[in-house]
């Protein structure tokens, strides 16, 4: 499944930590925003990172948008930002 994932942190290390933790699950598209091919047990991996790490109480603010292949299917970039890394179920139109 593809996960668009992106966040609004204030603090510079909670938000280096986090940018961290989405690395090594997907790839940076935007500053603040990635994109995750992601099998269940990883979908559940990340979550639980993030969610020790996240701290809404402080303003924080990370959002997860799951693509089913449909959608993935439909995403169109304009620009120079790099193509969508996902499993050969998806494809770019």
């Amino acid at each position: 499944m593809l996960y668009l994932i992106s966040y609004d942190i204030s603090i510079d290390r909670r938000r280096t930590r986090i940018a961290k933790i989405l690395e090594g699950f997907g790839q940076r598209v935007q500053y603040s925003v990635f994109e995750c091919d992601l099998e269940a047990s990883q979908y559940q991996a990340l979550w639980k990172k993030l969610a020790r790490t996240i701290q809404p109480d402080e303003g924080d603010n990370l959002r997860i948008y799951r693509l089913c292949a449909t959608c993935a299917s439909t995403i169109a970039v304009i620009g120079s930002g790099p193509p969508v890394e996902t499993s050969p179920d998806f494809y770019l139109v």
